[in-house]
C-alpha cells in the first residue's frame, strides 16, 4: 500500500485546527502529523480542512437502495455497492447500517436480515461497514435468530426499538396504515391482522429484551435504546446494558441520559433543516446545551459534515467540539479507539473538506483514497 501525504490543508487535531499542517498516512494508519518522511504520493489540500473521518453510529438510508418503491426489492449487494459510493462521498468512513429486525414481511423480515448479513459479509469494502441491530421488542419469532447472530460476531451495536404499538395505532388511519402494508408486501387486511396478533405478544416482550441484552452483555456489544419517551424507560434499558440513548422525545429524557454518562444521538438531518421532522427536540439545541454528543445521519447522508458545520457556524460550538460530534464521540460510544482522531496510530480515515461548498473534495478510508472530485485528483502529485 502507497504512502500519502496530506500537505497544505488546517488540519484539525485535539485542541483545534493547525495551520497548514503534514499528516502521512502508511500502511492503513497515520504514521505522522506535522512533520515526517515523504510521501510516495502528495496531496495539496491547500485552502481546504483536513478532518477526521466520519463514524456514523445510526443510518437507515441504505433502505431505499434495497427497496425504493414499496414491494420492489433489490438484491443486497447491488444496494450496498451504492450505498457504500454514497457514504464515501459525504465524508462517511464507518458507518453502522440501522438493520430493522422486525415482525414485518418485507424490507424488515428476518429473511432480509439474512440477505444484507451474506452480503456485507461476503462483500469486500472500503468503507468500514457495520450492522447497527434495531430489534422491534415485539419480534419474538426471530429472537434465537438475533442472539446467534450477536454470538457470532455477526452484529456490531445492539439497538432496543418498540414502534409496535404505534403501528397499531397508526393501522386506524388507512393513507398511514398503507405505508406500512406496501412495505411489507401485503394487503391493508392482512396487514392489520397481523399487526393485532403480534400485539397480543406484550406481556412476553420483557423476556425477550433481557434474554438479548443478555447476550449483547456476553459478547461486549455496545447497546442502545431507540425514541425513549419517558426517564422510567430510559433507566429500564440503562439497566439492560444501554448506554446509549438514540432520539430522546423530550428534552428530559436527552438530559438525564447525559447526568447518568450516557452518549445522546441525534440526527443530522434535525440540524440542517432546523427542526425535527416529527416535531421532537431540536438537535442543535440540545448539542449546544452538552445534552446531545453524538450525531447520526438517521436517513440522508449528506447531512453529516453539513450539520457539523452549520453548528460550528453558529458560533456556540467550535469546529473541534462539532467536529467530534460525528467523528470522536461516536467512536468512542461504539467502542472504537483507533478512529475518530487524526493522531499517530490511528486508522487512517480522513475526509478533505472545501470550506465554501462543504464538499468532501477527497475522502481516504483504512489509508485508501475512496473518492475524490475532480479537484480532488487534480491536487495528487507523485
Amino acid at each position: 500500500m502507497r504512502s500519502l501525504r496530506i500537505t497544505g490543508g488546517q488540519t484539525l487535531l485535539a485542541d483545534g485546527l493547525a495551520p497548514a499542517g503534514d499528516v502521512l498516512l502508511a500502511g492503513g494508519r497515520i504514521e505522522s502529523v506535522g512533520s515526517g518522511r515523504p510521501g510516495d504520493l502528495a496531496l495539496d489540500a491547500t485552502g481546504l480542512l483536513v478532518l477526521p473521518g466520519i463514524v456514523d453510529i445510526h443510518g437507515d438510508a441504505f433502505e431505499r437502495q434495497m427497496q425504493p418503491r414499496p414491494g420492489i426489492d433489490f438484491p443486497a449487494d447491488l444496494a450496498l455497492r451504492d450505498t457504500e459510493a454514497q457514504l464515501l462521498a459525504n465524508g462517511i468512513t464507518t458507518a453502522f447500517h440501522g438493520v430493522t429486525l422486525s415482525w414485518e414481511p418485507g424490507l424488515r423480515s428476518l429473511e432480509a436480515w439474512r440477505r444484507l448479513l451474506g452480503a456485507l459479509e461476503a462483500g469486500q469494502w472500503t468503507c468500514d461497514m457495520r450492522v447497527h441491530l434495531r430489534w422491534e421488542a415485539f419480534n419474538l419469532d426471530a429472537l434465537d435468530a438475533a442472539v446467534a447472530d450477536i454470538a457470532a460476531g455477526r452484529v456490531h451495536l445492539l439497538a432496543f426499538n418498540d414502534h409496535t404499538p404505534a403501528i397499531l395505532q397508526k393501522l386506524k388511519d388507512p393513507v398511514a396504515a398503507a405505508k406500512y402494508s406496501d412495505r411489507a408486501g401485503m394487503k391493508l387486511d392482512a396487514f392489520r391482522t397481523l399487526a393485532a396478533e403480534i400485539g397480543a405478544r406484550a406481556d412476553s416482550v420483557s423476556a425477550g429484551l433481557a434474554r438479548l441484552g443478555a447476550a449483547a452483555r456476553a459478547a461486549r456489544l455496545p447497546m442502545a435504546s431507540h425514541d425513549d419517551d419517558s426517564l422510567a424507560r430510559r433507566t429500564m434499558f440503562r439497566d439492560l446494558g444501554a448506554r446509549i440513548c438514540e432520539f430522546p422525545i423530550a428534552e428530559d429524557v436527552g438530559q438525564a441520559a447525559r447526568e447518568a454518562g450516557d452518549f445522546v444521538v441525534m440526527g443530522s438531518p434535525n440540524v440542517v433543516r432546523g427542526r425535527s421532522h416529527l416535531g421532537w427536540a431540536s438537535a442543535a439545541v440540545l448539542a449546544e446545551a452538552g445534552i446531545c454528543n453524538v450525531l447520526s445521519s438517521d436517513y440522508f447522508y449528506p447531512a453529516m459534515s453539513r450539520a457539523a458545520l452549520i453548528l460550528a457556524g453558529r458560533g456556540v460550538l467550535d469546529l473541534a467540539q462539532a467536529w467530534a460530534l460525528i467523528s470522536s464521540n461516536p467512536a468512542a460510544a461504539t467502542g472504537l479507539a483507533d478512529r475518530g482522531r487524526i493522531a499517530p496510530g490511528c486508522r487512517a480515515d480522513i475526509v478533505v473538506i472545501d470550506p465554501g461548498t462543504a464538499r468532501a473534495v477527497a475522502t481516504i478510508a483504512g489509508g485508501q483514497i475512496a473518492h475524490a472530485t475532480q479537484d480532488g485528483w487534480s491536487r495528487l502529485t507523485l
